[in-house]
């Protein structure tokens, strides 16, 4: 990861070395353009202090690469909130990039506690939300703070997204926005960006979580850029965006955020 990093670092460019207009605009008023204080976030704010006070235990079933800080099946909530979460900033990029976009229906894999669904449920209150949890107990526990924040919009599907992705995604006429954040392996993400790219339109937007967290992660974002279908992606260290717009170029951005 060091390695990566020091790499991105040399690479990345700010607003000056753009020359896309969307991408511009993209940069300089979505992804630069950070409001903590927007009245939406404090719900958020407030739950996420909650759960790293919360030592309940519960029992773990990871489908996916596990974690590289705690391996054990029993984990206290307070743990899973401080090492699984994405910091705050990646919930309020979400929440931008969904309002920026209007989307209606938005795809979330890898649930965890709920936080980053919470703020995707923010930005579009009346919008269609499926959220994939493998792990019934976090699915519980995420399924809890919906609820407490009174997020009716949410559907939570438990189990492995092996078997549970393609089936309720039959149902769904398209995806508008959808983040990437369960298994951490190459084959099963890029078989789920494919599972998703049968439901993607011209004005879709899929974030991936962890691009650069191993080798296999780098392999499968590589695999994702190069996609036929894949016009525009963003290199954002941690983060990766891509999106599916005919009318650009095939362009590749490594950009600080």
């Amino acid at each position: 990861m060091i390695r990566a990093y020091l790499n991105f670092l040399l690479k990345a460019r700010g607003a000056h070395s753009l020359h896309s207009p969307f991408v511009f605009d993209l940069y300089t008023n979505l992804i630069r353009a950070d409001n903590p204080r927007e009245p939406a976030f404090a719900p958020i704010r407030a739950l996420q202090k909650e759960l790293l006070n919360e030592s309940r235990t519960i029992q773990i079933t990871d489908f996916g690469a596990g974690s590289r800080i705690n391996s054990a099946r029993q984990r206290a909530i307070r743990d899973i909130a401080k090492n699984s979460q994405k910091p705050a900033r990646f919930g309020r990029l979400m929440y931008r990039l969904i309002q920026r976009f209007g989307s209606k229906t938005i795809v979330d894999l890898g649930t965890s506690l709920g936080i980053t669904t919470l703020y995707e449920a923010a930005a579009a209150p009346t919008a269609q939300l499926l959220t994939f949890e493998g792990c019934p107990q976090t699915a519980a526990v995420a399924a809890a703070n919906f609820r407490k924040l009174n997020r009716q919009n949410i559907e939570i599907v438990t189990g492995n997204l092996d078997e549970t992705l393609a089936e309720r995604l039959k149902t769904v006429p398209a995806i508008d926005f959808a983040f990437f954040d369960a298994n951490h392996r190459y084959e099963p993400t890029v078989q789920y960006f494919k599972t998703c790219l049968l439901k993607a339109h011209h004005e879709s937007c899929f974030i991936f979580d962890d691009i650069h967290w191993s080798d296999e992660m780098e392999q499968a974002w590589e695999t994702i850029k190069a996609h036929p279908s894949v016009t525009v992606s963003i290199d954002l260290f941690y983060i990766g965006l891509v999106f599916f717009r005919p009318q650009q170029p095939k362009q590749d951005f490594i950009l600080r955020f």
